[in-house]
């Protein structure tokens, strides 16, 4: 029933009111029913004047009670016997506050008391003695009659409309402002569904490095104490190196700036050393190479699909060979890689990683494939590249 509004609105309609009331009150006094007195007239100009000021103080608060006591307002100026007057004007102001504040119900209220109000006004004049000497309707006053009709209903309906209006751009408005909202939400939360995204590879693939090589590690320790070390240098190498991505991805996630810096196919050759220095035999073929510079988005994918399914490797696999074939079509790159799966461990068709590389597929238009084949599971990738630049 009633709107929220600022404090200072509040203040400006009652002043405004206010200042109405001062300015019609004394305009309606000045009008005295000769067949009531004075004291008859005064009374009604000072109910019918503060009746329509309050409808004017309230009509953005609760536009359905602004409403209602204009209606109020308008009994009474006809049960006092009063013809129209300045007073009145109130009466469109609280018209348009309906069309433009109000509910649905008490918009089409107004939209049927601008219809309603014109034709009680037409008739009040009809059978007043306003037409001449209370003679009431006769055929000379029905043309009167009809144009008082007519122009009372287009005032009373021009404010409604323009209220109406005025709702209509206000709501254009909203919406415009609730879409800008929806998509800057959107948009935040695919940037933190990328950042997750490279921090589970990122987090995964190390840890899955890292624990290779503390196993190595200690197994050979008795036997080749340099071994050891080397091994160690390893993983001290591989956590600096998470470390820094992980620490680049939290600020990313803090802030809002640019990008950090992506990993490319150049990068590949670290990821495959890193695999191979976890004990694995890696065997990579790359026929035919890309024949230019791939888009980003696409390095980016295949580094990172590549990047997941060795973990996978590592984790899941029964210490075999890993092999690796990319493809750099014209139009397309192919990517697979195969390992065999250990009998204690399941294949991760169904863990966070296969959706993560599927996603990064999606991301640039393409699609994957993760299944067991017999003792080994494959990951198959198609990713659409353009021309490479």
């Amino acid at each position: 029933m009633f709107r929220s509004l600022k404090p200072y609105q509040l203040v400006v309609d009652v002043v405004v009111a206010g200042l109405f009331a001062a300015i019609a009150l004394p305009l309606e006094i000045q009008y005295t029913d000769p067949l009531n007195g004075f004291s008859f007239g005064l009374l009604s100009a000072v109910v019918m004047t503060l009746l329509l000021a309050a409808a004017l103080a309230v009509r953005r608060l609760s536009p359905g009670i602004a409403l209602g006591v204009a209606w109020l307002a308008a009994i009474a100026q006809m049960s006092f016997g009063r013809p129209p007057g300045v007073a009145d004007v109130a009466i469109f102001a609280v018209l348009y506050a309906t069309a433009a504040y109000g509910t649905q119900r008490v918009f089409w209220l107004g939209f049927a008391s601008s219809f309603l109000g014109a034709v009680v006004i037409t008739v009040y004049l009809a059978i007043g003695p306003y037409f001449g000497s209370g003679s009431g309707v006769t055929w000379s006053t029905i043309p009167i009659a009809l144009a008082v009709l007519v122009a009372a209903g287009f005032a009373l309906l021009l404010s409604w409309t323009v209220g109406a209006l005025v709702r209509t751009s206000l709501r254009a408005r909203e919406n415009r402002r609730a879409q800008e909202r929806a998509e800057a939400e959107a948009v935040v939360e695919q940037e933190r569904v990328r950042i997750a995204r490279d921090m589970h590879d990122v987090v995964a693939h190390s840890l899955a490095v890292v624990i290779a090589q503390a196993d190595g590690a200690r197994y050979a320790a008795s036997s080749d104490p340099s071994v050891a070390t080397a091994t160690l240098a390893t993983i001290s190498t591989t956590a600096r190196t998470a470390l820094a991505d992980v620490r680049l991805l939290l600020t990313q996630l803090r802030h809002s700036q640019a990008d950090g810096p992506q990993p490319t196919l150049a990068d590949l050759e670290a990821l495959y050393a890193q695999v191979r220095a976890a004990g694995v035999d890696l065997r990579v073929d790359v026929d035919p190479a890309p024949s230019g510079e791939p888009p980003a988005g696409v390095q980016l994918a295949v580094y990172r699909i590549l990047q997941e399914a060795l973990t996978n490797a590592l984790r899941h696999g029964d210490g075999g060979a890993v092999e690796v074939r990319l493809a750099w079509n014209p139009a397309r790159v192919e990517l697979e890689v195969g390992n065999g799966v250990a009998e204690s461990a399941g294949p991760p068709a169904a863990g966070h990683g296969v959706i993560g590389m599927r996603e990064r597929a999606q991301l640039v238009g393409g699609s994957l494939a993760a299944a067991a084949e017999g003792a080994r599971f494959v990951v198959r990738a198609s990713l659409p590249i353009g021309a490479a630049t």
